[in-house]
């Protein structure tokens, strides 16, 4: 997975905005981990769904049946570089809304939920 642009395809998003985020239950925001499947059985927020980057392959041919390209959709990974990768394929597919969480979920651990484990 690879992608250039000479301007970012996707929002920063803090993870204290994610927090608020995730507080609404808002059903319309469409959740992404793009972390392993390991990773995410160590630390984990409610309501994603789990796409890892190392199975691309995998997943990629479906992005447009199971998300929606015009729809709020926040990617998430350990601390934000692997999520910032698939914010910008994700824009290259078409994908609109994109926010990456900066720091990713250790900046979550450390800063909104000291009970989600740090790795």
């Amino acid at each position: 997975m690879t992608f250039s642009s000479d301007t970012t395809p996707y929002k920063p998003l803090s993870v204290e905005a994610l927090a608020q985020r995730l507080a609404e239950a808002d059903e319309a925001v469409q959740l992404i981990d793009v972390r392993e499947p390991q990773e995410v059985e160590t630390a984990n927020l409610p309501g994603f769904v789990n796409l890892p980057l190392s199975e691309f392959a995998d997943w990629s041919d479906t992005i447009h049946s199971r998300f929606e390209a015009d729809r709020e959709t926040i990617v998430l990974c350990h601390h934000g570089m692997r999520s910032a990768q698939m914010c910008g394929w994700l824009a290259q597919q078409g994908f609109t809304q994109l926010k990456n969480v900066t720091g990713g979920i250790d900046a979550y651990a450390l800063t909104v939920d000291r009970s989600v484990p740090r790795y």
